[in-house]
């Protein structure tokens, strides 16, 4: 059962659960950087114009469009494949599971 809690979600996303915490790691510190980027730009508008949106564009393509393509098609996208700039012209943000 136990062994179960850290398997089961690591391997529904093709990982191990020491690749999924890597992975895991991996998305939380460039989220840490890329907010902290975005709050240092709200004080000082002229640094880190596009670290924010560049942050979210990699992240995005590494969650959703590498998964799509490495291990069937388990997250929600506008469309198959699809970039962040498709979704952002149809209007639909990403969902991420």
């Amino acid at each position: 059962m136990l062994k179960k809690l850290f398997s089961e979600h690591p391997a529904s996303v093709g990982e191990t659960y020491g690749q999924h915490l890597a992975n895991a790691t991996g998305f939380g510190l460039r989220m840490v950087m890329g907010g902290l980027a975005c709050l240092l730009h709200g004080l000082l508008p002229f640094l880190f114009v596009k670290t924010g949106s560049r942050a979210i564009e990699e992240l995005h393509d590494r969650m959703v469009v590498n998964r799509s393509r490495h291990a069937g098609t388990r997250c929600a996208t506008p469309a198959a494949g699809a970039t962040m700039s498709a979704a952002r012209r149809t209007r639909h943000p990403p969902v991420f599971e």
